[in-house]
């Protein structure tokens, strides 16, 4: 019963691909490693948990000889972009300074965020910080995702809800969520609610459908347009 694996990871190199996406020299492994994760908690740090709080959900690193591609997955794009790419453009300097490689910023816009599990955990948190109702909270949750082409959604929040003395876990869930199904989609996030009683924590899995079923995203390139980026 507690050996439970992460669905994405469970999946990566069969049916999900890489967040990182390079190779390297056994020697500068380990420096290009340490590089994605100062870049992955920069791009946190600076726009998820401080304004714009632009919903950055993934970040993936493509590397080249000469410089490193960083994809920001975003459900407000026009937070990161700003007035004609000036936000992208000093985005890319802060992370060129950090790691001291040049850099290139593609953003592409989450067509659907109800069911993107870690924009329904972000937004979880954000109205248990507001004291809202948990059970109400995680049930409107569960619906919209219905509703917006979900075929099963799972919640659960775990802490001292509603204030309570006692720490105690809540589940909802709708539909089916096949988890040892290789070839169903399961997105699967886990947030942090910082409230004034204590942290909550909150577990979200969202199954979208077999693999292949999904339409196309919107994705910005230095270009300073939106193009189309199939998903495979």
């Amino acid at each position: 019963m507690g050996q439970k694996t992460h669905p994405i990871g469970f999946r990566v190199g069969i049916t999900e691909g890489w967040k990182s996406r390079w190779y390297a020299p056994k020697a500068a492994f380990g420096a290009f490693l340490v590089e994605d994760e100062k870049i992955r908690r920069f791009i946190d740090a600076t726009l998820n948990k401080q304004p714009p709080y632009a919903g950055i959900t993934k970040v993936e690193i493509e590397r080249t000889r000469d410089e490193v591609k960083v994809i920001l997955h975003t459900a407000r794009p026009g937070m990161v972009i700003g007035a004609k790419g000036a936000e992208v453009d000093r985005l890319k300097e802060k992370l060129e300074d950090l790691i001291d490689r040049r850099v290139n910023v593609n953003i592409i816009e989450i067509r659907n965020p109800d069911i993107d599990a870690a924009l329904v955990g972000m937004s979880i948190a954000e109205q248990l910080k507001k004291r809202m109702s948990f059970r109400r909270v995680m049930k409107q949750k569960c619906e919209a995702a219905m509703q917006a082409g979900a075929k099963g959604v799972k919640i659960i929040c775990s802490g001292r809800l509603g204030g309570a003395e006692m720490a105690r876990v809540e589940t909802q869930m709708l539909g089916s969520i096949p988890l040892q199904t290789l070839q169903a989609e399961v997105d699967y996030a886990v947030t942090t609610a910082v409230t004034t009683v204590g942290a909550i924590g909150i577990k979200v899995w969202i199954y979208r459908g077999m693999y292949g079923e999904q339409p196309v995203e919107a994705q910005w390139s230095d270009g300073g347009r939106f193009r189309r980026r199939a998903r495979r």
